[in-house]
């Protein structure tokens, strides 16, 4: 529950298949940002074959959420990562740095588990966006 005189926000509904989901983007409360883990599927299925490719495609995703709660990725402060195969983690992080960086990188777990879509990538980050003036 939201403290007094501080509501939730809930950014964008997921739809998948034409069909509303039961599930934000993301939900803002005062300048705390949750968006909800994403995977690289676009016209249902992968937006790319490759690892590199699918983190891409999920960072892009999760940046376009956080700029409809006025911040970037600049503003991640923790990410939670779901991998289905140990052996794509260095191709991962090599795209997932390209994209934070080692100055500017956000606290991080990661798991390797198994995914609901057949991709081989799932994000979810937290984020703080800057103060409003």
């Amino acid at each position: 529950m939201a403290a007094p005189g501080q509501e939730l926000e809930r950014l964008g509904p997921v739809v998948r298949a034409g069909q509303r989901q039961p599930i934000s983007a993301a939900v803002a409360w005062d300048r705390l940002v949750f968006v909800s883990g994403q995977v690289p599927m676009r016209g249902g299925a992968p937006s790319a074959p490759d690892i590199a490719g699918q983190t891409h495609a999920v960072l892009d995703g999760i940046a376009a959420t956080l700029a409809e709660a006025e911040c970037s990725l600049a503003d991640v402060v923790k990410t939670t990562v779901w991998l289905t195969d140990a052996a794509d983690y260095p191709a991962f992080n090599a795209a997932y740095g390209e994209r934070f960086g080692a100055d500017a990188a956000p606290a991080r777990s990661t798991v390797i588990a198994g995914l609901i879509a057949p991709v081989k990538v799932e994000i979810e980050a937290v984020a703080l966006r800057p103060a409003r003036a």
